[in-house]
């Protein structure tokens, strides 16, 4: 994928593509934490959306409070809408493909 965020300086890659998507259709535009298959979505992705401004924070869990619960920002809704065209094309869709890389 080619589109650079210029706010950031840099584009999302496809597994950050993937977990920004799964808020669009959110009330609040809350992201979540696990995927359709109940697996946990990886803390790498969630923390590099935040410190990229495509996600932040939205509340504390009390139960769970190393789990960060976040929604997208305007950036992030307009990364997801921008891809959600491709990512049928470009991203596989599998639950362990939105594992971060390495």
């Amino acid at each position: 994928m080619s589109r650079f965020d210029p706010q950031n300086g840099r584009r999302p890659r496809k597994g950050e593509l993937l977990y920004l998507s799964m808020g669009l259709n959110q009330p609040g535009y809350k992201l979540p934490l696990f995927n359709d298959s109940g697996q946990r979505i990886h803390s790498a992705i969630i923390q590099s959306c935040v410190d990229c401004g495509w996600a932040e924070p939205w509340f504390a869990n009390p139960l769970a409070p190393d789990w960060l619960v976040c929604r997208l920002t305007e950036a992030g809704v307009q990364a997801a809408r921008l891809a959600e065209t491709s990512l049928s094309d470009e991203v596989d869709t599998d639950p362990l493909a939105i594992r971060a890389r390495g």
